[in-house]
């Protein structure tokens, strides 16, 4: 591991000179994957110089103990000695986790579909109250969201909605939020205050780039129509929804929220393109992993995942065990401390199979 951390320092401080250099400036794509690769060692490096100043800490904390003419000063030096330890521990872990390859999808923007399962109008309302904690989420992190498209219930809530996000680190982040969402409280329309429980499904999709996948037109069949809303009732007057279907798989996907039958379809093919390319990497996945699952689970959106149980005011996530009792305030988009777990547990489980491996 050190020796790894040795090249990266090395390399961490050509960076520093690079970044210097007026020339990076004028060439865009150079500057922007410089830029990105400082940042990425710069976490790494800033523990690493933690690392090597507890372990200089620790040394003289020692040779403080094999001073036998202070007994005080002696003691103190062995509580200094304990927590050092304890710490320069925890900093290793730390460089440990760091230095696990990340997954070069991490860094792309994402596609999210919510939809409501079991429980009728509760779960559209739970729906629209994913997407609303998402919402404050991403606001949080300065992530850029766009609505792809949405239909809703006549009570408010979601029978689907689709949204990408777009910023630092998205998928990284968001990527283990796909599976079943269960919620159990007491809906808004049982006047006997009987619990309920419903379920969510929520997908995250890396959203795919032009060299990442290609569709040939002729795999694709694209009908338009007049959108519709609620009832049936006609939204508009010209044939702006757009229903694109790919006929080798049998994907199809549905635009309506825009009038203008351009956009409809420039929305609907970058959902289909996001959902080709995560079934493909799906695949490729399975193949690598050879039908072996994390502890994270594999993204199927039949899994539950996590469950949000509010008369408790508790949220737990079973994949990793971890139950939280601040339910009021992970709906108002404080979930960072859930996702950062869920990463840490991903990079644990990958530092095992290396070891294993």
């Amino acid at each position: 591991m050190f020796d790894k951390l040795r090249t990266l320092e090395a390399r961490f401080l050509e960076l520093e000179t690079a970044i210097l250099d007026p020339d990076l400036h004028r060439d865009p794509k150079r500057y922007r994957e410089t830029m990105q690769e400082h940042s990425r060692l710069t976490e790494i490096m800033q523990e690493y110089e933690r690392f090597k100043r507890l372990s200089t800490d620790l040394a003289a904390s020692k040779s403080m103990l094999e001073d036998e003419s202070d007994h005080d000063l002696k003691e103190m030096a062995r509580e200094d000695v304990h927590r050092l330890e304890a710490d320069r521990t925890e900093s290793e872990d730390k460089l440990k986790l760091l230095l696990v390859p990340r997954d070069p999808m991490d860094g792309k923007d994402i596609i999210v579909e919510i939809r409501a399962g079991t429980g009728g109008d509760e779960a559209g309302l739970f729906a629209a109250d994913l997407y609303r904690m998402y919402t404050r989420y991403a606001e949080a992190k300065r992530w850029k969201l766009e609505v792809i498209t949405a239909s809703n219930t006549e009570l408010g809530g979601f029978k689907e909605i689709i949204f990408s996000l777009s910023g630092k680190e998205v998928y990284g982040t968001m990527r283990y939020e796909s599976g079943g969402h269960r919620v159990q409280r007491v809906p808004e329309t049982e006047s006997g205050g009987r619990i309920h429980t419903s379920a969510v499904t929520v997908a995250v999709l890396p959203e795919a780039e032009d060299t990442d996948i290609q569709i040939n037109t002729e795999d694709l069949r694209v009908d338009v129509y007049r959108s519709g809303g609620p009832g049936g009732q006609s939204v508009n007057t010209t044939d702006s929804a757009v229903r694109i279907t790919h006929l080798p798989t049998g994907m199809v996907v549905i635009c309506q929220d825009e009038k203008s039958q351009l956009k409809n379809k420039a929305k609907a093919l970058r959902v289909l393109k996001a959902r080709l390319f995560e079934a493909e990497e799906q695949r490729k996945a399975a193949e690598r992993a050879s039908a072996r699952k994390s502890q994270i689970g594999s993204g199927d959106r039949s899994e539950r995942i996590r469950t949000y149980n509010f008369p408790q005011n508790r949220v737990t996530d079973h994949r990793i065990n971890l139950t939280i009792y601040k339910l009021d305030s992970f709906m108002q988009g404080e979930i960072a401390e859930m996702l950062d777990a869920l990463r840490v547990s991903a990079r644990e489980e990958q530092i095992k199979e290396q070891a294993a491996g």
